[in-house]
C-alpha cells in the first residue's frame, strides 16, 4: 500500500468529517488533508445533499484517492430518525465513490474504536490522541468528525486490503 492515498469519511448531514492519508514508507503514515463539508441545517434536504455529493467529489477530484474508508451506519432504536438522516448521507457518498470509481469499505464505529485506541468504546477525546500520535500532528485534530475520519482513513489503512479485514 506505499503511496496510496485513503480517504476517510465520517458522515453527518450537518458536518461529514474527511481526512487523506497516505503511506510513505514502511509504517510511516502522512496526512496529506483534512477538514469537514458542511451544509445549513435550514437548507432543504435535496439542498444539503447534492452539497455533501458536490463536497465529497470536490475532495475525490482534487486527489487521486485508491481507497474509501466510511463509517458505517449505527443508529439506537431510541432515534430511528437519525439512522434514515444518516443513510441519506451515506447514499451521496457512496454515489460520489462509485462515480469516481474509488472502492468503498466500511467500518463499524466499534471497529474503527478497537482498531485505533485498542478499546471499542473508546471516547473521543481518547481517538482524539491516538490519531495525534499515530499521524505525528503537533496537535489534537478538531473538530471531533474530523478526527474521526482520520481513524476511519487510518482504518482503511490497517485493514482496507486483505487478510486483516477478516479478523
Amino acid at each position: 500500500m506505499d503511496g496510496k492515498l485513503i480517504l476517510g469519511i465520517d458522515p453527518g448531514l450537518n458536518t461529514t468529517g474527511y481526512a487523506v492519508i497516505r503511506r510513505l514508507d514502511g509504517a510511516t503514515m502522512h496526512l496529506c488533508e483534512a477538514g469537514v463539508i458542511r451544509s445549513r441545517q435550514r437548507d432543504p434536504m435535496e439542498t444539503r445533499l447534492a452539497e455533501l455529493h458536490a463536497g465529497v467529489s470536490e475532495v475525490l477530484q482534487a486527489h487521486r484517492v485508491d481507497l474509501m474508508a466510511l463509517e458505517q451506519l449505527f443508529s439506537h432504536y431510541e432515534r430511528p430518525r437519525t439512522a434514515i438522516l444518516m443513510g441519506h448521507a451515506r447514499g451521496v457518498i457512496c454515489l460520489a465513490a462509485s462515480q469516481a470509481g474509488i472502492p468503498v469499505t466500511h467500518f463499524e464505529p466499534t471497529r474503527v474504536k478497537k482498531v485505533i485506541t485498542g478499546n471499542g468504546r473508546a471516547p473521543k477525546s481518547q481517538i482524539q490522541q491516538a490519531v495525534k500520535l499515530q499521524l505525528n500532528l503537533t496537535a489534537v485534530p478538531e473538530p471531533a468528525d474530523v478526527a474521526d475520519a482520520m481513524a476511519l482513513s487510518l482504518c482503511g489503512h490497517y485493514l482496507g486490503s486483505g487478510s486483516l479485514a477478516e479478523r
